[in-house]
This record gives C-alpha cells, structure tokens and sequence, in this order.
C-alpha cells in the first residue's frame, strides 16, 4: 500500500505539503536540512503521516536515482538515534521509520513521519542551526525558513491539534478518557455516571441489564463468578456518540469493558475450532477498559490481574490476524504449551455445559503461551 502511495506522489511530479523529494541522502553537511525538514513533515497541516522520498531526480523527470550505493544511507534505527540526540521540547519527538521501495529504475528510500497529535514538534535548545522555539511547517512544498517561526493562525492549528480541539467528538471523548482522574461523578449518589471536568458535556455511564444472565469462561477466574452486565455509553450534550458492553465481576469488586470475541478454525470449514477473548490497543474499547481500572486496593487488582490471564491483547488488528495464522501453523505442537496450566473451579449451573468453560479456558492459557513465543519469533 505504501508502495503505490510513493508511487502515486511520483507521478505528480511535484511536491506537496506533505511529500518532499530528495536526490540523494543527506551528506554530512547537512544534517542541518534533515533535521528541520523532520520537524517540518511533522508539524505538516494535512494531518497526515509525511514522506522524504530519497532517490529521486527531479531534475530529470522525476526519475529514479538508486540510492543502493549511497554512502549516507540511513535506516529506522539511524534516524531515531539522530532525533534522541536533539533537545525536543517536553522531550517529545517526531516519530520516524524509513521504508525501502524497489522501483523499475531501482530502490529509492522513504522517510515516513507519522502523523500523531503531538504539534508542534519543535526544538528547546538549538541544533545545527535549527533554532529553538522556532515552530516549524510546511506550506504547499515550502518549508519554514530555519530562522523563522510559522504564521500564528499555523502555529494555533497546531496547538489545537494537541489537544484535540480540531478532533471529532469522539476523537476528542478517547483522549480525555485516558485522563480518567479528571473525570468526576455527575453527583454523590450516582456511581454509574461521570462527567469530564473540563469539557462536562462529554459524559460516561453504565446502566444494567436486568435481561441478561450469561455466563463466560473468564467470570470462574474470579472469587465470585456471578456477573452483571451493563451497556458503556458515551454522550457529547445528549448524542449518543458510542456504546458498548461492560461488566461488573467479581461481586462488584471490579468493572470493564467487555471484551472481543474471535476464533481460529484449524480445518477448512469456517466454524471455529479454538474461540478467545481479546482487546487491541489504541481502540476505543481497550481505553475505556483502561479508564474503569483504578487499582486502589488490593480485591480490585486481583480481579483486574484474574481478568486479564483470560485476555489476549494486540498491537493491531493486523498482529491480531498474523497471530491467528501462525496458531494455525504450530497448535499440531499445543501440548507443548500446556504444561502446568491451572482450570478453576466451575460449578455446574443449569442448561450449560461446564466441560466447554473449561475447555476455553484452557485454550487460551495455551494461546497465551504462544502468544509470548509469537512476540519473541517477529
């Protein structure tokens, strides 16, 4: 995908607000233009992730210019080291990978500059004639020259980014949301609603549904396997912006939201041979899961710790899929894996079936131990 993105901005041929073209890779000379050109991609006003596309002459039709015998070729790991040298205010910097693309004419290289919320990078000390406290962008395909700061109304667009302002309603309600200590209950005797003390129109609260009362095979990790279930809503004024499911475990010691459910077939029908729980990091429901855990005491740690040994939790839905696959490709070796794995005790309860609670959770002690080897092997 990246791959035809670079391709596609080539053949434009010119630069953007976003995407810059080099010939060649920064000489030593001009460690200077490499620095201030980061922060320009970073604090770029598309709000985008920006690219340095190195190997191409523009001189020539936008032609390719391999960059396989360029003596000041740089890697991911290169550059990080190059921006940990500098004094970034807060000691927050842009966020860099370089990505190798082979095209007909040969490899070129792509600085990528990830788009995040962190605007303004700039500079607390100077550096190699960046100043500090310059505040830096790009406009169309110019660069703030070094000696200068960007407009104020650019300068502002990127200060609101920061904190959202910019955001959608629902953008902005996750962020604040990972500032759970600034969110207050809306009053004394209402535990199931809170406010954020800042903006109070955004609001979070939990009814119960008396309908229902299922059991999951993560609840007999618990000192009490009776649940409660809840919808999770969030509102902006009186507009529902999100909801889903949570739960009350462990007597009420502890509350959460509920987690996803997926499955790995290890046959070549489609019904799922191995289930699991799961959260994925940096989506909305994995943060409010975050938000409800306040560990003031030792009964709501425990039963946040017995909760999670039944969870797996992934970088990505894309890490989440990978992982699948390679549990398809070792599970003929689970037994390996299942050594000295605990079951609670599950009770019998009417109308279910306990040899299928213990079996999921059996199956995902061992997918947890995978998990470990998975992490470690990419």
């Amino acid at each position: 995908m990246l791959n035809q993105l670079i391709q596609k901005l080539i053949s434009l041929k010119q630069e953007g607000s976003y995407w810059d073209f080099k010939k060649e890779w920064y000489t030593s000379g001009k460690k200077s233009d490499l620095l201030h050109d980061i922060i320009c991609m970073a604090n770029n006003l598309d709000n985008k992730d920006a690219y340095i596309i190195i190997g191409i002459d523009e001189e020539n039709n936008y032609s390719v210019s391999s960059v396989v015998n360029d003596e000041n070729r740089k890697n991911t790991q290169m550059l990080v080291d190059f921006l940990r040298d500098k004094k970034f205010s807060g000691g927050i910097r842009p966020v860099v990978n370089v990505e190798t693309i082979i095209l007909k004419g040969g490899e070129i290289d792509a600085i990528v500059v990830k788009n995040t919320n962190n605007t303004p990078y700039y500079l607390s000390e100077m550096s190699q004639g960046v100043f500090a406290n310059n505040i830096y962008t790009r406009v169309m395909d110019t660069n703030t020259p070094k000696n200068k700061s960007a407009d104020i109304h650019h300068v502002e667009y990127l200060w609101k980014k920061r904190f959202r302002l910019i955001s959608t309603p629902l953008e902005r309600v996750k962020y604040y949301l990972e500032k759970s200590d600034d969110w207050i209950y809306s009053s004394p005797d209402v535990s199931t609603k809170k406010y954020y003390k800042y903006f109070p129109e955004f609001t979070i609260e939990h009814d119960y549904e008396d309908y229902r009362n299922g059991y999951e095979f993560y609840l007999f990790n618990q000192t009490d396997s009776n649940p409660s279930w809840c919808n999770i809503n969030l509102y902006y004024h009186q507009t529902l912006l999100f909801s889903t499911g949570g739960a009350s475990l462990d007597g009420g010691r502890y509350f959460t939201s509920t987690p996803f459910t997926d499955g790995i077939s290890l046959t070549s029908r489609h019904d799922w041979d191995i289930s699991f729980k799961y959260f994925i990091k940096d989506t909305l429901e994995y943060t409010i899961h975050k938000f409800y855990f306040s560990p003031d005491g030792d009964e709501a740690s425990h039963s946040h710790r017995s909760f999670m040994e039944c969870m797996l939790v992934f970088d990505s839905e894309d890490e989440k899929e990978a992982f699948k696959g390679y549990v398809s490709s070792v599970w003929k070796d689970h037994p390996m894996h299942s050594h000295d794995i605990w079951t609670p005790y599950i009770p019998e309860i009417k109308g279910l079936r306990t040899e299928v609670f213990e079996e999921q959770y059996r199956n995902v002690q061992i997918l947890k131990n995978i998990f470990g080897e998975f992490k470690r092997s990419f």
